[in-house]
């Protein structure tokens, strides 16, 4: 049996302007993530990483091309779902280079509030937010504050928070850029935890050399397109 793509996206173009301003940021991009895979998009500034990035996670839309997330058509030419808050919701977990926690929450109603919006109660939500804490390694730190976190904590938070409704997909901008060489290696030993155990395709927009082991594929863009792609064979 075949394993279909988590993100599958075909002939995707996306322009900011026209005529004489316009900017092509995608060209013709297709692109397939598997199940149990973490992948690495790099490049120069202006390459398009955060622009796929954000097409992937419905928040831009393209000009051009179609997409499937988790076997759904989603794109095809225009959106076909009225609604895209809760797409993301259901599909898609973020995860950003600065952890973007509430500060007036601690750390477990942080991750609960994602629960919440898509409908759980609280009790509910406080449930999956201390299970996801535990997987993570901080539910010692389950009601401290932002403020009172590491860096290194905060952002198992913000992994845990992007968890919280059980996506396929996990976008991550930059998720590694201000942490230490060890700490960067823990949260992608982390995102690569998440990939395999629930079958999840994780993507990485990076600058951060000191990861790049940590990927299966690593695709590299310039000026709008997928120009190489490195391939990290595992055991």
């Amino acid at each position: 049996m075949t394993t279909q793509p988590v993100v599958e996206i075909r002939g995707i173009s996306k322009h900011f302007g026209e005529g004489l301003a316009r900017v092509d940021a995608l060209r013709d991009v297709s692109l397939d993530v598997f199940p149990g895979t973490v992948i690495g998009l790099r490049g120069p500034s202006g390459s398009g990483k955060s622009t796929l990035l954000n097409v992937i996670g419905c928040i831009l839309e393209p000009n051009s091309g179609s997409m499937r997330l988790s076997g759904e058509l989603v794109y095809d030419g225009k959106w076909l779902r009225p609604d895209l808050r809760s797409l993301r919701l259901e599909k898609i977990g973020f995860i950003f280079q600065s952890h973007n926690l509430l500060p007036f929450l601690n750390a477990w109603e942080n991750v609960a509030v994602a629960r919440t919006l898509a409908g759980a109660n609280l009790a509910q939500a406080k449930e999956r937010a201390l299970e996801l804490l535990t997987y993570l390694g901080v539910e010692r730190r389950q009601d401290a504050m932002p403020g009172e976190l590491s860096g290194g904590e905060a952002q198992r938070v913000a992994i845990a928070r992007a968890l919280a409704n059980d996506p396929r997909i996990i976008l991550a901008d930059e998720p590694t850029a201000a942490l230490d060489s060890q700490r960067a290696g823990k949260v992608m030993d982390l995102l690569r935890k998440v990939a395999a155990e629930r079958d999840a395709a994780v993507i990485v927009v990076t600058h951060d050399e000191k990861i790049f082991d940590r990927f299966d594929q690593i695709h590299s863009l310039r000026d709008g397109v997928i120009e190489g792609t490195a391939e990290n064979r595992r055991p």
